[in-house]
């Protein structure tokens, strides 16, 4: 992987730049994106996602503009690194998650320098690119993994200075920002990453949509990334449970019936205390919870999809989608696909609290991905099911970004 240093913008206030910074777009709902308008009118959310009406890409260029010429964002003066810090709570512990920003180079997938692990879709896509052609503003920040057993990437990227802006984001966790400008600490950086791969974690439309602007716009060639390394401490993945509704006929006593020929059942007296383990899934339907646990002489029976690898078949996402949501209820990877049958949450007492009320037929609940295991299934070549993984806590936008037309 090709990585450079940029002249990045931020915001000329710096220090405290909570109320400007926004969750990536695909994590902004209608009330959420109301929430960030009315912290600030300098919120980067009016660019990363400008709201329906009019020609809102157009929009979005009028407002980055004067932002400009007001020197509302600044691009600071020589071209830098700029390490990147997330601080934040899990499973009772505060943890440290470090990486740094620089811009990386987009190629496609063949070359074998990015690895994806999940599908796209046009739409997404067809979004991030005209936002990109009206603005010229590459502003949203893709979640790379880079492999560095031996820590040289984290050494050569540690921070010794204050940092230059601190954000809160909505949900409490702290983001910091610093700034690496000595020449030779850049070269250190760009040699220990010259070939290596990278795999995407967030932001896989996103970089599908560089790379379809770097064959239109030939001169640009990189996109602004973070890099995050696997081996360090802080790669907090959380599982994205299932919510299935509309399904039509059905049961909650007929599934567990169909189901016990795979797993053995046993009745689930806390959801919310419940852990998942891989080949261990939990339901929840209205008043009724159960436990499922793959009995290891029916795994073979699953009719898996073809040219799965084991490592594919072992994860507990895959175990769900095939072993219960397809063979049982129907969903398959259109339905799936289509968003008609299956929602998403990583919270667990969301899940349970819908599943209880009635408003979802049934919450399945799900061990989430380790890194071991997504390692596994990219380097192998694989993509991972739909939403398999959850990275938490998400990166910020406007922390700094790249103007690639100016």
């Amino acid at each position: 992987m090709d990585v450079r240093p940029f002249r990045g913008y931020r915001h000329a206030a710096g220090g405290d730049v909570s109320a400007v910074v926004a969750p990536p777009y695909d994590q902004i709902g209608p009330e959420l994106q109301e929430r960030l308008h009315a912290l600030d009118p300098e919120n980067i959310v009016r660019v990363t996602l400008p709201r329906d009406g009019g020609d809102k890409y157009r929009g979005a260029r009028t407002r980055l503009d004067a932002w400009l010429a007001q020197g509302v964002w600044r691009r600071d003066a020589e071209p830098a690194i700029y390490p990147y810090h997330q601080i934040y709570q899990a499973g009772g512990a505060t943890v440290t998650r470090t990486g740094f920003i620089a811009l990386g180079e987009v190629t496609d997938y063949a070359t074998g320098e990015v690895l994806p692990h999940e599908r796209t879709h046009a739409g997404p896509k067809r979004d991030r690119l005209e936002l990109l052609e009206a603005t010229g503003a590459d502003v949203g920040l893709l979640f790379m993994l880079a492999s560095d057993p031996d820590g040289e990437l984290l050494r050569a990227t540690t921070p010794a200075a204050a940092p230059i802006a601190e954000a809160r984001d909505l949900k409490g966790e702290t983001h910091r920002l610093w700034r690496l400008t000595d020449a030779a600490t850049l070269g250190r950086v760009r040699e220990l990453m010259a070939g290596r791969s990278v795999i995407i974690a967030d932001g896989h439309h996103r970089y599908e949509t560089a790379v379809e602007y770097r064959r239109r716009h030939p001169g640009v060639t990189h996109k602004l990334m973070a890099f995050f390394t696997l081996e360090a401490p802080g790669l907090t993945i959380l599982p994205n449970h299932r919510l299935v509704h509309d399904v039509a006929h059905f049961d909650f006593e007929d599934l567990m019936a169909v189901a016990a020929r795979w797993f053995d059942v046993a009745p689930l007296a806390d959801p919310l205390a419940f852990r998942a383990e891989p080949r261990v899934i939990g339901i929840v339907a209205g008043p009724d919870a159960a436990v499922l646990r793959l009995r290891p002489d029916r795994f073979d029976w699953i009719r898996w999809p073809e040219d799965t690898s084991r490592a594919w078949r072992e994860l507990a996402v895959s175990i769900l989608h095939e072993g219960i949501l397809r063979p049982l209820l129907g969903i398959t990877n259109e339905t799936l696909e289509a968003r008609t049958h299956v929602d998403y949450t990583a919270d667990q007492a969301e899940a349970v609290a819908l599943a209880r009320a009635g408003k979802i037929q049934a919450a399945f609940l799900i061990a989430p991905t380790t890194p071991e295991e997504l390692q596994a299934v990219v380097r192998g070549g694989e993509l991972m099911p739909q939403k398999s993984t959850h990275f938490y806590p998400k990166l910020l936008d406007g922390l700094v970004f790249q103007v690639v037309d100016r």
